[in-house]
């Protein structure tokens, strides 16, 4: 599966658009949509750098997504875990008892999952709630 022009909506909102690299909640430098591969202080980038490395790194989410997942997810399913994965990375999806629970047919159970998530250095951000409630929603429709 291919993520939906909905899904792209969902990792931009939530990541926001930043030209300048930045010290994200995680301590880790990080420029346009939440990108943080090799980012270092002072980078600068321009919107169509963003919206490249965007669909280029999202490519790679899927690809961890189609992976992982044993079982059939619709669309929206889908989209809510690449969001997911794009903010918290593969291994973190590989090692997750989200992924455990929804290998085992357990989809009611996987939005509470989701929203488990919210944490950055141990602390709960009022941002990754949001973004986690909206991911759950997303895969419950």
């Amino acid at each position: 599966m291919e993520i939906s022009d909905k899904g792209i909506d969902l990792i931009k909102e939530f990541e926001g658009l930043k030209l300048e690299s930045y010290l994200c909640p995680a301590k880790k430098w990080t420029i346009g949509y939440g990108f943080t591969r090799g980012v270092k202080e002072d980078m600068e980038w321009t919107e169509e750098q963003a919206e490249w490395v965007l669909k280029s790194e999202v490519k790679e989410y899927c690809d961890a997504v189609n992976k992982c997942v044993k079982v059939p997810l619709n669309q929206y399913q889908f989209d809510a875990l690449v969001s997911w994965t794009y903010n918290l990375g593969e291994s973190n999806l590989k090692d997750s008892t989200l992924l455990k629970v929804l290998n085992d047919g357990d989809y009611e159970g996987v939005p509470f999952q989701i929203e488990r998530w919210n944490k950055a250095n141990g602390k709960v951000l009022r941002g990754l709630t949001r973004r986690r409630k909206a991911e759950a929603e997303l895969f419950r429709s």
